[in-house]
């Protein structure tokens, strides 16, 4: 029986291997050498005397302000954070909150309805029945073009990110929550259709070329076949888009929208640390429970999935 050591050693050596996956990572090292050189990052500056005096200056004025040079007080530490919760921290939250639900349904709704367009299974003469020319160039010539116009847009849509859809639109609304709204709305919706788009190309095409075998049109094979096939995928993503939603409504507060991101950006202006990291927190718990909601949901439509599919 051969040594377990030479064993290991001969298997090593029979290992495959591969010359791309070896010249990329000495690629990929080389890359971050030379970021670090052209960045000019300085290790000896980031933790300088002063710097590190500022950090300890900024962790002492993170406590509450009533506990500052006291001792620490639970009661006085709550009753501090219910004042900045009442004053602002709570409406801030349920403004937040209302911003990603109110752009991921609207990103999910466009989302669906520009992914029918951009799928080329869906989008031809005879859709899902790709053998079946149509009998006029004229629509050979059409349907391809409005796949290409729809994917231009969705590509568009999510290109910009949504801080630059929010400068854009504070111009035109103002200070108001629509321009997060959406900018979330304009940006997730570009994802969505375009990942709608792809499961409506990999979705199994038999039963659909069925109903049009039967003379079903485009809206009677999108109602009756592609929903029923194609949903609980597209929850799966939408429910993953709200998680960004409700991470990216926090931060578009501190472009001038009355979220959290607002009020942090207006407690650091006037150096009101304590109550600045305590949005902070808020905001992290909001994230968390953001996630914990859309990991639930999309367990749940997963098990369905299964469920349905072992009927």
């Amino acid at each position: 029986m051969m040594d377990p050591e030479l064993k290991l050693r001969y298997l090593r050596s029979r290992r495959p291997r591969s010359r791309f996956a070896h010249w990329s990572g000495l690629l990929l090292l080389a890359v971050m050498i030379g970021s670090w050189f052209v960045g000019d990052f300085q290790l000896e500056d980031f933790l300088s005397q002063r710097r590190l005096q500022n950090l300890g200056r900024f962790l002492n004025e993170l406590v509450p302000y009533p506990l500052q040079g006291e001792d620490f007080d639970l009661g006085i530490a709550f009753q501090w954070a219910g004042e900045v919760l009442a004053e602002r921290g709570w409406s801030a939250t349920v403004v937040t909150l209302a911003i990603s639900v109110a752009a991921i349904v609207l990103a999910g709704f466009g989302g669906v309805l520009f992914s029918l367009p951009a799928a080329r299974n869906f989008t031809s003469p005879e859709p899902f029945l790709s053998s079946l020319q149509s009998p006029h160039r004229a629509w050979g010539f059409l349907w391809p073009s409005l796949v290409w116009i729809t994917r231009a847009f969705l590509i568009f849509a999510r290109a910009i990110p949504e801080y630059l859809w929010v400068f854009l639109l504070l111009a035109v609304l103002g200070p108001t929550a629509w321009p997060a709204v959406l900018a979330l709305a304009l940006h997730n919706l570009g994802i969505l259709g375009k990942l709608g788009a792809e499961v409506v190309e990999n979705t199994e095409s038999a039963p659909l070329s069925a109903l049009r075998g039967l003379g079903a049109s485009h809206l009677q094979i999108a109602v009756t076949g592609l929903f029923p096939l194609t949903f609980s995928r597209f929850l799966l993503f939408f429910f993953y888009r709200w998680e960004t939603c409700v991470r990216e409504a926090t931060v578009l507060g501190m472009l001038g929208i009355v979220s959290l991101g607002y009020w942090i950006q207006d407690a650091r202006a006037r150096t009101h640390y304590d109550e600045m990291f305590f949005l902070v927190l808020l905001g992290a718990v909001l994230v968390l429970m953001g996630d914990l909601l859309s990991a639930l949901a999309r367990e749940a439509v997963r098990r369905f999935s299964s469920g349905d599919e072992g009927r």
